[in-house]
């Protein structure tokens, strides 16, 4: 798959503090890049430095041979951003929002006219047209703002966020969107906190923490950096040692928070007798139990830690 967009080394620090430290990534055609990373990581700084809204310190922003630096506006005019704060003016009817954008891209009238209906109708508000954003829910201004950003037909979508407080209703609509767009050939960065999005819409992930990116590659690969790909989660009625656990052959890893243990096993057939025996013979009942494969979520925790980041 051919790169579309590729973003390389890209640095920017406010004052002394540094926000993004030399991120790469690249995102093809009919490809879903997910950008990953807690609160404060530098998703949001590297999303705007990509479209133009805040200069780098350094890199280089490249997008089908047309760099960021050489020539901007025909950078950003195959660009689209749906930004994670809501673009939007609430007072104008949802078809004159997006004429507006459209119009900010020097749209001939009539295909501004063309494109504004056909994007209201591929995000489900063509009966809304001539409502105000200000009587829409949470999920009808989200599903607006994609269409703002997609009016210019623009070959990237940069995506920060798009779901954030949406009902899953409008989350469906807005990732069957985004299916179809990816389908179209579009080429799309999206920004969540919602691993399980990430694990259904991306091809690739970027793991990005304190403003340098910890992992990257498909779901399959950044499993692997895990010591255990299978975990057992025992809720336990009783005191049980971790020690008596963590000596067992094929554990990797043992966790116990509270009444709930968890185990990283190399192999779930082979493991989860051995650790039940053990928990038995010390004397500990067990009231519930689970088992399943490392996701996301595990390989995001491993690597940035389960520290909160208000």
């Amino acid at each position: 798959m051919a790169d579309v967009l590729q973003a390389q080394c890209l640095r920017k620090s406010y004052g002394t503090r540094a926000a993004v430290v030399d991120v790469s990534l690249s995102v093809g055609a009919g490809e879903v890049l997910g950008l990953l990373g807690p609160n404060g990581a530098g998703k949001s700084t590297t999303v705007g430095m990509i479209c133009g809204l805040t200069a780098p310190d350094a890199g280089t922003i490249t997008l089908g041979g047309t760099t960021l630096a050489a020539d901007a506006f025909a950078f950003k005019r195959r660009i689209g951003l749906v930004p994670q704060d809501l673009a939007l003016f609430e007072d104008l009817p949802a078809l004159a929002n997006v004429e507006l954008f459209g119009a900010l891209y020097d749209l001939p009238k009539a295909t501004l006219k063309r494109r504004a209906a056909e994007v209201l109708e591929m995000v489900g508000l063509a009966d809304r047209a001539r409502d105000k954003p200000a009587t829409f829910s949470g999920g009808m201004k989200r599903r607006l703002n994609i269409a703002c950003a997609l009016v210019h037909d623009p070959e990237v979508l940069l995506l920060d966020e798009p779901t954030a407080g949406v009902d899953p209703q409008s989350r469906n609509a807005i990732f069957d969107n985004l299916e179809a767009l990816k389908r179209a050939g579009k080429a799309l960065v999206y920004t969540t906190h919602y691993m399980e999005e990430a694990e259904r819409l991306a091809d690739r992930i970027v793991i990005i923490d304190h403003g340098k990116v910890v992992a990257s590659g498909p779901l399959a690969e950044l499993v692997r950096l895990l010591p255990a790909a299978q975990t057992l989660q025992i809720d336990l009625e009783g005191t049980l040692d971790p020690a008596l656990i963590e000596a067992l052959p094929g554990v990797k890893q043992v966790r116990l928070e509270g009444d709930r243990l968890s185990v990283g096993l190399d192999d779930l057939s082979l493991g989860a007798q051995a650790v039940l025996q053990a928990i038995a013979a010390a004397g500990v009942g067990v009231c519930h139990l689970s088992s399943g494969r490392a996701n996301l979520e595990d390989v995001f925790l491993a690597l940035t830690g389960r520290q909160l980041r208000d």
